[in-house]
């Protein structure tokens, strides 16, 4: 995992106060702000921005379709979390043992354990746009992913970090997992993108345990996007036009044009393991950056995907500014992946030398 910071939310629960029209379409500034230019005359982005939040990329079922929480509503999520976290900053007693490590985990105190809060960052905030604070981030009528065109609902994006109550959760103990699939051990390639140090997977950014981090840094042909999760980057290649060699990336093909203050990022072409709802080779995903106070970025993406989907979906929420980013040192993946596959031969050795023992004895 990566060196880890607590980011602060700026202007986080001020945002309740702030001037916002609605919750969809062009973002609002608030009180009147305008973004400033940078020495190329584009709106300026560059810097550091945190998308932590305790707001889920799907809205509860007990919220319906209601698009925002009441003052109280809020009070009660921030703090439960509030409490966690005053729980997990209690020092650890020296005498506990790995065993008794539960009643001091972080964000969600899982039975089991993998990181202290001292390495974590899920955020601590509800969301807020446009002054007002969301139940989600996806703003579809009920505040979820859309059925696919067979009618089903697929599952959240794969490799990515838990989110909701299952952050935290922790990895179980030994001896109480349960049995990889057949064949996941046979080669690095049969373990997760996530856990050999290739992307976590998302195409858009979801708050997970740690690492909800970008740097925007901007030249004048194009706009590089710094993902604090496994140090990755985005090129987006302004006023460019879409390869055309066939070649599909890890987090695709992305070019980019400003409107006025706002950045448009157009991506197509993603890898096929890079798997986001299931969608097939026709994803394209169009993202919107908006700068909306000195400490504030707006941001709205919509999802098209015609074999997948009968029509465009989104979502939207706010970066808040943060010191920096960090990196991102993927040593304990590359060390467990070692161990993973070595405890996989040697578990089969031991099933060799059983069955030899019981045809021995025949």
């Amino acid at each position: 995992m990566g060196v880890m910071f607590k980011a602060a939310l700026v202007a986080g629960a001020a945002g309740f106060c702030l001037a916002g029209s609605a919750l969809a379409g062009d973002p609002v500034p608030y009180n009147g702000y305008k973004a400033p230019r940078n020495s190329m005359g584009q709106p300026d982005f560059t810097g550091a921005w945190t998308y932590a939040t305790i707001t889920p990329f799907e809205r509860p079922a007990s919220f319906g379709e209601r698009t925002t929480m009441t003052p109280e509503e809020v009070a009660v999520a921030e703090g439960r979390v509030a409490a966690v976290n005053e729980l997990a900053s209690r020092p650890t007693d020296a005498q506990a043992s790995v065993k008794d490590l539960p009643a001091d985990c972080s964000a969600a105190r899982g039975s089991n354990c993998n990181y202290n809060s001292a390495w974590t960052d899920p955020g601590s905030h509800v969301m807020i746009v446009a002054g007002k604070p969301r139940t989600s981030i996806v703003n579809t009528p009920d505040g979820r992913v859309p059925a696919n065109l067979q009618g089903r609902r697929q599952g959240r994006v794969s490799d990515n970090a838990e989110e909701g109550p299952a952050r935290g959760a922790g990895t179980a103990q030994p001896g109480s997992a349960s049995s990889d699939p057949p064949g996941r051990n046979n080669n690095p390639e049969g373990r997760s993108l996530s856990e050999r140090c290739i992307t976590m997977g998302s195409p858009v950014p979801r708050s997970g345990l740690y690492n909800n981090n970008y740097l925007i840094q901007q030249s004048r042909d194009s706009v590089a996007i710094i993902v604090e999760m496994i140090h990755e980057i985005r090129v987006v290649r302004l006023g460019g036009k879409h390869r055309t060699d066939g070649v599909r990336t890890w987090y695709g093909d992305s070019v980019g044009h400003y409107e006025g203050d706002t950045l448009v990022v157009e991506t197509m072409h993603f890898h096929p393991q890079q798997n986001f709802y299931n969608a097939s080779d026709q994803l394209k995903i169009t993202e919107r950056y908006t700068r909306v106070s000195p400490t504030r970025l707006h941001y709205a993406f919509t999802v098209e995907d015609p074999k997948t989907w009968a029509k465009p979906w989104g979502g939207e929420h706010e970066f808040s500014s943060t010191p920096g980013v960090y990196e991102f040192a993927c040593h304990e993946g590359n060390y467990g992946l070692e161990n993973i596959l070595a405890g996989a031969r040697a578990e089969e050795k031991e099933a060799a030398a059983a069955a030899s023992g019981r045809r021995a004895e025949r």
